[in-house]
């Protein structure tokens, strides 16, 4: 699949991926910043932003669009990031190409399975009378009888678009998502090893990584770092900017 994509700056490649209900824009501010170092893709995850759509959801095949993009690009090897689900795409990519990857960084995500956990998200969007809707205001105040967290709403907002008419449509196929939530949950295969320099960084409020996570990390990642960012739930980048971009400077360099 030819994945949407944003590039910025020169240097080393480095691709980074979102997480589930996310898009290649919740990296906008750091790929400015990561720009100035590497040439840094921000990619559009398949069924996600201005990606195409497909029932086939699971990593295997979210692995192979990557594949696709860097033959495209012309890279040989790259650095790679993922945040949440983008990390499982990421540790996945990297324990099936290790020669393509130089350093991987996953974000707030460990090797494990999660059970579906996203119901109030899926409600969110069901909330929403996408045929009746006249504003995003209007969307924000439909929403906000099922979420009360305007983050969240924010959030999940950002997939708000206009199809060719100017009618509002989410752009990500949520009907596909939901069908593969389950899948967006598995751990990486038991034999999956990846030795090469890797950093893991989550957040101390997110319960995505846990002490008794360490060992397995370890098992699969067997060079890996682990840094906690303080004060920080699962959208590290979001809520602590700064501080993961130094960290993710400081790995990279």
């Amino acid at each position: 699949m030819k994945l949407n994509f944003r590039k910025y700056g020169t240097g080393h490649p480095l691709f980074v991926l979102h997480g589930v209900f996310g898009s290649s824009d919740n990296w906008q501010t750091h790929g400015k910043s990561f720009s100035e170092h590497f040439t840094t893709y921000l990619i559009d995850q398949r069924n996600h932003g201005n990606s195409p759509h497909s029932d086939e959801m699971n990593y295997e095949v979210m692995t192979e669009d990557l594949v696709e993009l860097m033959e495209d690009e012309g890279y040989d090897s790259i650095y790679l990031l993922g945040h949440s689900m983008g990390g499982k795409v990421a540790m996945h990519f990297a324990s099936m190409y290790p020669d393509k990857v130089d350093k991987l960084i996953v974000v707030d995500i460990a090797p494990k399975y999660y059970p579906p956990h996203h119901e109030e998200i899926f409600k969110g969007f069901h909330s929403i009378d996408l045929k009746s809707l006249q504003s995003r205001k209007e969307a924000d105040e439909q929403m906000s009888s099922v979420i009360k967290n305007f983050g969240v709403r924010q959030f999940i907002l950002k997939n708000l678009g206009r199809d060719s008419d100017n009618n509002f449509e989410w752009k990500l196929n949520l009907s596909a998502i939901e069908k593969s939530i389950e899948q967006v949950g598995s751990g990486i295969a038991d034999n999956a090893v990846f030795d090469k320099p890797t950093l893991f960084i989550g957040g101390t409020k997110s319960d995505y990584i846990t002490e008794k996570d360490h060992s397995l990390i370890s098992s699969h990642f067997p060079s890996a770092q682990i840094e906690m960012v303080e004060g920080a739930g699962h959208w590290v980048h979001a809520e602590k900017p700064k501080e993961l971009g130094e960290i993710v400077l400081k790995f990279l360099s």
